[in-house]
């Protein structure tokens, strides 16, 4: 006999859209979470629809969300943390295995590209504070102070009170306060090239009012990202600390490998993070979107109100809404 909890993650499988099962056989596809998903595919667009590599398509769409974006949760307007200092995690990771990431990266407009020299250019997957930021002076980018003046303002605006009570989907809400942290909003970006291969993206400024050096999934490989040609490539979003506690972007891929479906990857995913942790998932949102080796798309978050991007040779504007496990209240 089924459960509630199972009930709804069956009904959050068969909810998925039937049109991203559709891929044509060598055709590039991009997709993003959220609705500024939709400029960053734009912006990859620019690499893949002229049959550039997947790797460099990512990181074009993450540069775009970091420098031309002005969000609170990704970039040079993100909010800070507790202390007022603005802190910016990203990872990039290619089909081949390849990966790199910065995380607690002060002063430096896009660690996406960091990321990708830390790959490049070093022995190591991530480096860290300080020693990221010195890493990306050496390697001729230009050090900035990024906190807008509106971050700073809503930093002392919380001071105030110094309440702390991370609220799903906050960032959708015109009637968020400043003690609302509005900061689970990262931005992932998967793609597929014309040659079959898969790369991932992900960056965030990371929960706003934070403590001083906490790190979520967005930097660490298997957690926020995860890309294996072989099989496939996720990405998360919402509180990372669900992300990181259950690897949830490997967990995503490797049910992929085993022969699951995205949408059905992602659902089960979900399903195993109900399951060690239901009370608390009731309260925070997590959201997972993935991509086969064959270019199909899933999607699904824990709560209502989780939207992505997708970007194809067919409409290169599309938004959508993932289904969720737990109904809409």
């Amino acid at each position: 006999m089924l459960t509630r909890r199972k009930t709804l993650i069956g009904a959050a499988a068969l909810a998925a859209p039937v049109w991203a099962l559709a891929q044509q056989r060598g055709a590039a596809r991009v997709v993003s979470t959220w609705d500024f998903g939709v400029g960053a595919n734009q912006a990859a667009w620019k690499v893949l629809g002229s049959r550039g590599a997947a790797l460099d398509a990512v990181e074009q769409g993450a540069r775009w969300a970091e420098g031309e974006l002005c969000n609170a949760t990704v970039g040079r307007c993100g909010y800070p943390d507790r202390e007022g200092y603005l802190t910016l995690d990203a990872s990039i990771m290619d089909g081949d295995g390849r990966c790199g990431s910065v995380a607690a990266l002060e002063d430096i407009r896009h660690p996406i590209s960091v990321a990708r020299r830390v790959m490049e250019k070093t022995p190591h997957v991530m480096l860290v504070g300080a020693g990221a930021q010195q890493f990306a002076l050496e390697q001729g980018f230009a050090r900035e102070a990024l906190l807008t003046d509106a971050a700073r303002k809503a930093w002392r605006e919380w001071k105030l009170e110094s309440r702390y009570q991370p609220k799903m989907n906050v960032e959708r809400l015109s009637t968020s306060r400043p003690g609302d942290s509005a900061n689970h909003d990262t931005l992932g970006l998967l793609a597929i090239d014309s040659q079959g291969r898969l790369a991932g993206a992900c960056t965030t400024s990371g929960m706003a009012w934070k403590l001083r050096g906490r790190v979520g999934d967005s930097p660490i490989i298997g957690a926020g990202l995860y890309v294996d040609n072989e099989a496939g490539a996720a990405t998360a979003s919402g509180v990372g600390e669900e992300m990181i506690r259950n690897a949830a972007s490997f967990l995503v891929v490797e049910m992929m490998r085993q022969g699951k479906s995205p949408q059905e990857a992602c659902v089960a995913a979900l399903e195993r993070i109900v399951h060690k942790r239901e009370a608390a998932s009731k309260q925070l949102q997590v959201c997972l979107l993935a991509m086969n080796k064959h270019g199909e798309v899933g999607a699904c978050a824990l709560h209502h109100g989780f939207t992505y991007a997708l970007c194809d040779h067919d409409q290169d504007r599309r938004l959508l809404e993932a289904p969720s496990v737990y109904p809409k209240s």
